[in-house]
């Protein structure tokens, strides 16, 4: 059975310098954010092997094909596909785009079952990793991408892709998922004013409430996004230490940490006309949506606030709302004592080994790939020698100068730790019950006593 592979994450030890950049440099930034138009000069997606600033070389590829499989859709899918184009001009080789499902996991067992599998493949979860390593599907990481990624990112991003000792992933894509999102008019005809603490964030939402529009969007179709509120919760109430527990399953989910976090999130949960749709409509709004309808409707849209990582501006950037102007962004507000910082990310790993796929992870693992996309918006690089200024605005740019400046001082989102069976498969495990638990929040111990139940059976203990 798959363990959690947080024992390897062995250098984030607290979150609080990063919470408190996080909260002073937003706080700075949103007072003259630009719109997204508000473009920087940076490198584009450059024009081959001479692209200014590039330090990279890349093999002839001539005649080599590949196929690169991720779960991402829509603008997501087509910005990285942009990447994966500069590629192909550097080198000559020609790469194919396989849309694959979640979870992940699955669908590149069927495609290895049945002999063609990906050459390389967009792992969203450290667990993902360890399983496609355990089975003997991934393949190490070469020199030159290794070079890269000592060149290039903090050791804890580094460890993050190994499995016992071995470098398998390079973390191309980061997530802030510690922000909330708000329709900037909403909250001055309200006269709401940005949250600091948990009490605040209540007070903002009746708030909101009383001037008549409905305080928070939840995409619980996507039960994903619940794990993450779970989790905001949880590691600025409970702590570091706990949470690094709870992630390892070394203590269990019918701990007292865990009745405090899910009776706390059913202050919000629990009242269902601070919900878009209430329980019962917000089980059947995807992400995507859950962020489009509370940057539409004008004055009266569906809800306020959303909850989400720095990759909400790319669902923002498909309505007329611009970030930092008409859409703006505080820090989870502080549970505990510290305001949480939890991060997720998308590592590349091969799993047909060969020059052009060691050469794509290289590309990958270089500032000269993650440039492009992060001059496109709605991406987040891990990657230290990424120029701030390559992101499309002000927002954005101290996001990114705030992952960047905490290091190795943050905490990986959870779920994406637990093997897959537990933290990353719909209608099963913690997607399902925290579900359950936004259909019903009264229940506590229920859903405590389902979770451990669940976690045990994915653990193996």
């Amino acid at each position: 059975m798959m363990r959690s592979t947080c024992d390897t994450i062995r250098t984030r030890r607290t979150v609080k310098a990063a919470a408190t950049l996080l909260a002073g440099a937003l706080a700075l930034s949103l007072t003259a954010c630009g719109s997204d138009d508000d473009k920087s000069n940076g490198t584009g997606s450059g024009t081959g092997t001479k692209e200014s600033g590039s330090t990279l070389a890349l093999p002839k590829l001539n005649g080599t094909t590949l196929e690169v499989a991720a779960v991402w859709t829509g603008t997501e899918q087509a910005n990285f596909k942009k990447v994966l184009a500069e590629f192909e001009k550097r080198t000559g080789a020609k790469i194919t785009f396989v849309p694959a499902q979640d979870p992940i996991i699955n669908f590149l067992g069927s495609k290895i079952a049945g002999g063609s599998p990906p050459d390389v493949a967009m792992l969203p979860q450290p667990g993902a990793i360890k399983q496609a390593a355990d089975k003997g599907w991934a393949k190490p990481l070469g020199a030159e991408a290794q070079a890269q990624l000592a060149k290039n990112y903090s050791q804890g991003w580094q460890d993050i892709g190994k499995v016992g000792g071995k470098q398998y992933g390079v973390y191309y894509k980061a997530a802030n998922k510690s922000l909330i999102w708000y329709n900037a008019k909403v909250f001055e005809n309200a006269g709401a004013s940005e949250p600091k603490s948990w009490k605040d964030l209540l007070a903002t939402a009746q708030t909101v409430y009383d001037s008549g529009v409905t305080p928070f969007s939840v995409g619980g179709a996507d039960g994903w996004t619940l794990t993450d509120w779970f989790e905001n919760v949880y590691l600025s109430q409970a702590g570091p230490e706990k949470y690094d527990q709870l992630a390892q399953h070394k203590i269990k989910w019918t701990d007292p940490s865990v009745k405090e976090a899910l009776t706390t999130l059913a202050q919000v949960w629990g009242k269902k006309d601070w919900i878009a749709g209430g329980a019962n409509g917000a089980l059947q709004t995807e992400f995507p949506a859950s962020v489009t309808q509370t940057f539409t409707g004008g004055e009266q849209p569906k809800a306020a606030m959303v909850y989400e990582g720095d990759f909400v501006q790319v669902n923002i950037a498909d309505t007329k709302s611009k970030v930092g102007t008409d859409a703006k962004v505080f820090p989870f507000p502080a549970v505990g004592g510290t305001a949480p910082v939890v991060s997720g990310g998308d590592a590349a790993v091969i799993l047909k080994d060969s020059k052009g796929a060691q050469a794509l992870a290289t590309f990958l693992a270089s500032p000269d790939a993650a440039r492009i996309q992060a001059e496109l918006g709605g991406y987040l690089s891990p990657n230290k020698n990424v120029d701030v200024s390559a992101y499309p605005n002000d927002v954005q740019r101290t996001i990114a100068k705030a992952l960047i400046a905490a290091g190795d001082d943050f905490r990986f989102d959870m779920s994406d730790q637990a093997p897959q069976a537990f933290g990353g498969t719909p209608g099963k495990g913690e997607w399902k019950d925290l579900q359950d638990f936004l259909k019903n929040p009264s229940d506590v111990a229920g859903i405590q006593a389902k979770l451990e139940s669940d976690a045990a059976a994915a653990y193996g203990n």
